[in-house]
C-alpha cells in the first residue's frame, strides 16, 4: 500500500503542477518568513591573535604542532579520532566480509588516480598530517598532526610529498596567522581532489574561493564558509562522501537549516518527499570550470602532445565538461562499493560506488550526480581491478612499466597479480550538493516533465513521465 500511495501521489502532483506552472512556478519561490538559514549556523568565535604567542623559530611542521599543543592539549588527540587523520571510518558490516571492516581512502580504490596504497608520498600531500610515506606510518604520534593545513590564514602555506611543508614556507608567519578555517583551507585539498583543480567532484573547484552568487548562493550572496554547513565539534567535521563510505553516518542535509516545507506553493513542497533539494537547486555541474568526466589509462605512456585537459603521458587521455546536465538516480544516502579483489565483468561497466535506492525505497530520493567514467587496469587472468604503484621509485610515472607497477602494487595490497593485464570500463558517482543556484535559476516543471524533460522516467522505475500516465496505479 505504501508503494502504491507514493507512486500515485508523485504522478498526481506532477500533473497538477505542470498544469499550474505558467501561473505559479515560473515566478520566484518566496521562502517562508521564518526560514532563516543563519538561524541554525553557530556564531563563529573571533579567533585569538597568535602573533605574540608563537615566536618560533620552527624548523619543521612538527615543531609548530608541539607549540600548539602547549595550550590546545587535547586537539591532536581529537584529530586522531577523525577520518581526516585516519583516512578510514569506524568498522561497518559489509556483505561478503565475515567481520566488520574499516574502510576509507586509505584502503579503497577509485577510477581517478586509483588508490593510496604504494603511492603514499604523493597522495598524502593532502593528509592532515606530516610524513605519511609508507604503510608503517605512526598514527599515534600526535606531533605529526598538521594544525596549519586547516588553520593557516596567511595564504602562504603549501604542503608537498608526504604532507610536509614545501621548501620556502615561512613557518613562523604561518603559525602566527592561525585562525578560523577558511574556504582556502578546505578547498586547498577538496577542490584539488584527483590530482588537480575541478577534477573529481563537479561541484567543488577554485571558483568557490570567492564566488559570485550565480556560482553558489550560500557562499556568494550570504558569504558562508565551508564550516558553516560542515559544522565541527572536537575536530570532527560533519559530512561524508559515497566515494569512500557505504553508510549515511555523519551526513549533513539542506533541511538541517531549511524547512522541508519552505516553498510558498504547497504543491512544490509535496515533491520534497521524493526529490532531493539539490535536484532542482543544483541544475548544472561545473558551472564555471570544467570537470573531468572520462579518464582512459590505457592511453598512458605515449609520447604525444600534452594538455592537462586532454592528455598526459603519465595518466592517459581525458574528457572534461562544464555546465553539464547531471545524471539522476534514486539515492537513499548509502552506496554499494567495489573492494580490491572483487571480480568484474569485463564486458560491462563496473560501478565503483553505486548509489542505493529505487522507486520502492521509502528513504530514497531522486538526486543529481556527476558520473565519472574511466578505463582502468585489471588483471586479465583473475578478472579484478588492479592497484598500480604510480608515484616514486619504480612507479609507473617514473618507469612507464605497467608490469612493474602492478608487481609493486601487489606488494602493498596483498592482491595477487597474474602477470597479465588489460583495461576495463568503470564508473563513479559524485553527488552534486554545492554550487547551489539562486532560486530564480532553479529547475521549473518543464525542466523535468514533458517532451523535453531531462529526467529518464523509465530508468527511474516509472512507466513514463507521470504527466503522461496521470499517476495511475503501477499494478
Amino acid at each position: 500500500m505504501e508503494q502504491k500511495t507514493r507512486v500515485w501521489m508523485f504522478g498526481l502532483l506532477a500533473t497538477v503542477t505542470v498544469i499550474a506552472a505558467p501561473i505559479v512556478l515560473l515566478l520566484p519561490n518566496e521562502p517562508l518568513s521564518s526560514d532563516d538559514p543563519w538561524a541554525n549556523v553557530p556564531e563563529t568565535r573571533i579567533p585569538t591573535d597568535h602573533s605574540n604567542l608563537l615566536e618560533g623559530p620552527y624548523e619543521t611542521g612538527q615543531e609548530v604542532t608541539a607549540a600548539c599543543l602547549v595550550c590546545h592539549e587535547e586537539a591532536a588527540h581529537e584529530v586522531g579520532q577523525t577520518v581526516h587523520w585516519n583516512w578510514v571510518g569506524d568498522p561497518v558490516e559489509i556483505e561478503g566480509f565475515e567481520e566488520p571492516i574499516a574502510i576509507g581512502k586509505k584502503n579503497l580504490i577509485n577510477n581517478f588516480c586509483i588508490g593510496v596504497q604504494s603511492n603514499w608520498e604523493g597522495c598524502t600531500s593532502c593528509h592532515a598530517g606530516y610524513g605519511w610515506d609508507s604503510e608503517d606510518y605512526d598514527f599515534s604520534n600526535v606531533e605529526n598532526v598538521d594544525c596549519l593545513v586547516c588553520h593557516d590564514n596567511s595564504g602562504t602555506y603549501v604542503k608537498g610529498n608526504a604532507g610536509l611543508p614545501v621548501e620556502g614556507v615561512d613557518l613562523i608567519a604561518v603559525a602566527q596567522s592561525v585562525g578560523t578555517p577558511t574556504r582556502e583551507n578546505c578547498g586547498g585539498c577538496h577542490f584539488n581532489g584527483g590530482g588537480g583543480n575541478a577534477v573529481k567532484h563537479g561541484d567543488l573547484d577554485s571558483s568557490l574561493f570567492f564566488p559570485i552568487e550565480d556560482i553558489d548562493v550560500h557562499m556568494g550572496r550570504l558569504d558562508f564558509l565551508c564550516i558553516d554547513c560542515h559544522q565541527t565539534e572536537n575536530h570532527l567535521i560533519e559530512g561524508r562522501s559515497i566515494s569512500v563510505s557505504v553508510t549515511n553516518e555523519n551526513q549533513i542535509a539542506c533541511t538541517d537549516c531549511h524547512s522541508q516545507e519552505l516553498h510558498a506553493d504547497e504543491r512544490i513542497n509535496q515533491h520534497t518527499d521524493t526529490v532531493a533539494c539539490q535536484t532542482c537547486h543544483v541544475p548544472q555541474g561545473a558551472v564555471r570550470q570544467a570537470t573531468k568526466v572520462y579518464w582512459d589509462w590505457s592511453q598512458a605512456g605515449q609520447d604525444l602532445p600534452e594538455d592537462p585537459h586532454e592528455y598526459l603521458k603519465i595518466k592517459g587521455s581525458f574528457v572534461y565538461e562544464s555546465n553539464f546536465i547531471p545524471e539522476y538516480t534514486w539515492y537513499n544516502g548509502t552506496a554499494s562499493r567495489y573492494f580490491l579483489g572483487n571480480p568484474i565483468d569485463v564486458n560491462s561497466i563496473t560501478p565503483i560506488n553505486l548509489p542505493n535506492g529505487d522507486l520502492t525505497d521509502p528513504l530514497a530520493m531522486i538526486w543529481p550526480f556527476k558520473v565519472h567514467l574511466a578505463k582502468q587496469p585489471y588483471d586479465a587472468v583473475f578478472n579484478y581491478l588492479l592497484q598500480p604503484k604510480t608515484v616514486g621509485e619504480g612507479g609507473y610515472w617514473t618507469e612507464f612499466d605497467w608490469n612493474q607497477a602492478f608487481q609493486l602494487g601487489e606488494e602493498a595490497t596483498g592482491i595477487p597479480y597474474s602477470g597479465e593485464y588489460g583495461f576495463a570500463d568503470t564508473s563513479m558517482y559524485w553527488p552534486l550538493t554545492h554550487m547551489v543556484a539562486p532560486k530564480e535559476q532553479a529547475l521549473q516543471c518543464a525542466s523535468c516533465h514533458g517532451e523535453y524533460g531531462r529526467l529518464d522516467w523509465q530508468a527511474l522505475g516509472y512507466p513514463g513521465d507521470p504527466i503522461e500516465w496521470g499517476g495511475r496505479d503501477l499494478e
